[in-house]
């Protein structure tokens, strides 16, 4: 859903001035990278996103790469425990 803001002339001059900076094209860059950063200091004020069961599954996967226990792979770990 499209939001139409309207800045304050301080507003108005950041936006101008990063834009002149040429690190960004358009203000809606400018201001989505100021709320990715807000979003970063404040993130109790962020909604909580739930993962979908695959999605978890995935992100531990990610996690658990090259992860290791006195030169021991988790992975081993466990294999050698259903050995028992």
């Amino acid at each position: 859903m499209p939001l139409t803001l309207t800045l304050d002339t301080h507003g108005e001059e950041l936006v101008s001035a990063y834009l002149r900076s040429g690190m960004y094209r358009w203000p809606e860059e400018v201001v989505a990278r100021a709320l990715e950063t807000l979003a970063a200091a404040e993130p109790q004020v962020m909604p909580k996103r739930t993962m979908s069961p695959a999605e978890a599954v995935a992100d531990i996967r990610e996690l658990r790469k090259g992860v290791t226990l006195g030169g021991l792979r988790i992975k081993d770990l466990i294999n050698e425990g259903r050995k028992d």
